[in-house]
């Protein structure tokens, strides 16, 4: 009997990634380019490391353990090779968009507009000449790629439908690989236990469940209590990890920094030597969008943009941030708002943070107000800011978790679970008041932090 060979990845996560030939030979060329091998130099959660050290993780490895997490979930339900392969590759590519520090560099897009789903289509064109095509299908005689395919596994990542449910909620939904990895993995290496829950007993209870015409992927009434685990898990560490005040604070400082480095090289007086700088350039053309962007609405104008420096942002890493940082923070450009930041995220000076609630929020803005019009002038408006953090812990309405009963019966989650049904659709907003620390100190920040508790 032919014995299998087996390709095997250690993961702190998962063990040992086993791969059969026919699958690394799938994924090996995608691996490989030069596109994915730069999201080993993109963070997985922005600044987490500076409050969570260990949080050092890059979206390369996540990506491989979403793809790991697929073809374990393929195995289990029996899919065929072809949609096995597409499926995969999805999975593996599924962050290719991403830019420097992850979810923190969208937010210097003016209104947020252009989020990392949105640069996915020009890193697929890249796997779309016929030079890699070629190199691919040399590898894959009984599975090749074609232009047609990228295209589905394109739709796949960017949550079109392609006429296959079941696939598409392997990519994205409230049971996708994505969030199975993401979870486990941000819980190790930020040392903490919130996002932990089993595994492999929620892939044994992954079930296709027929529903209103389609297949979908559910789970057996086996599973809701380790489900419940996994949401809950996810909550947790949404409030004490991806929505912690000193990681936001920080990665609104850096934006800070962005923007203002935008702005000093759209005033013509950053200094020349920093003129052919990658992340200059595209920080240049970033503000000439912006101002264009204000004028008119246009998404024809954003695509424009996108297609025009795309060039510059596949180049981007985190590393080129910290370089900037580095080399602002000991200029001698002092009169430099940007420098001014850069000094502070070189030496770790986070602002001063206080938390408000949903029913003080009014009251909190018109004390911001207030405090802005006392120090007009004197302070800065990078100085002081309301972040505004949303969350949804379970989306009932529009994307719930199909339950099959013991009798072969479809059921919606909440409907069996009276913990999950309390967090349906129910919005958990979060704000924070940051204030520069020598803001804080110079302007009586003290007594605004007292008076906003009060409120």
């Amino acid at each position: 009997m032919k014995s299998t060979a087996f390709h095997v990845i250690k993961d702190p996560i998962h063990g040992s990634i086993q791969l059969t030939s026919q699958e690394d030979h799938w994924i090996k060329p995608f691996l490989d380019s030069e596109n994915f091998q730069r999201l080993r130099h993109i963070k997985q959660l922005g600044l987490a490391d500076w409050i969570f050290p260990g949080a050092l993780h890059n979206r390369f490895v996540h990506c491989l353990g979403c793809c790991y997490i697929i073809n374990q979930i393929c195995h289990k339900l029996d899919l065929p090779e072809q949609d096995r392969q597409l499926v995969m590759i999805a999975g593996l590519l599924h962050d290719i968009g991403h830019g420097p520090f992850s979810h923190s560099f969208e937010e210097i897009f003016a209104t947020n507009s252009i989020k990392h789903e949105a640069w996915t289509p020009f890193f697929l064109d890249e796997y779309r000449n016929d030079s890699f095509i070629q190199r691919f299908n040399q590898r894959n005689r009984r599975h090749t790629l074609s232009v047609e395919k990228i295209d589905l596994i394109e739709r796949l990542i960017m949550h079109q439908p392609i006429g296959n449910k079941l696939l598409s909620d392997m990519v994205s939904s409230q049971l996708d690989a994505d969030r199975l990895d993401y979870l486990l993995r941000d819980s190790h290496f930020c040392g903490v236990t919130y996002g932990t829950y089993d595994l492999q007993w929620l892939l044994h209870c992954l079930t296709p469940i027929c529903h209103q015409d389609e297949t979908r992927l559910g789970i057996t009434y086996k599973g809701i209590g380790v489900t419940e685990q996994y949401l809950m898990a996810r909550r947790l560490m949404m409030r004490n990890v991806y929505q912690n005040a000193k990681k936001h604070g920080a990665e609104f400082l850096l934006q800070q920094f962005l923007k203002q480095v935008a702005k000093t090289i759209h005033d013509d007086q950053l200094p020349g030597e920093l003129s052919t700088n990658t992340l200059v350039q595209f920080l240049k053309a970033l503000m000439t969008y912006q101002q264009n962007i204000k004028q008119t609405n246009n998404k024809a104008l954003e695509q424009t943009f996108m297609q025009s420096h795309f060039h510059l942002y596949k180049q981007l890493g985190d590393y080129d941030i910290f370089a900037l940082i580095r080399l602002m923070a000991h200029g001698s450009h002092q009169h430099f708002t940007a420098v001014k930041i850069a000094s502070r995220l070189q030496r770790r000076q986070l602002p001063k943070i206080m938390p408000v609630c949903e029913s003080n929020l009014r009251a909190a803005k018109d004390l911001l107000d207030e405090f802005n019009h006392q120090h007009q002038g004197k302070m800065e408006s990078w100085q002081l800011g309301l972040i505004d953090l949303t969350h949804l812990s379970y989306q009932a309405a529009a994307d719930p978790i199909l339950v099959e009963d013991i009798s072969g019966n479809t059921h919606l989650l909440q409907e069996n679970s009276p913990m999950i049904d309390a967090i349906s659709d129910k919005r958990e907003n979060t704000y924070l008041v940051c204030i520069d620390q020598e803001a804080y100190d110079k302007f009586r920040g003290k007594q605004l932090f007292q008076a906003l508790q009060q409120r």
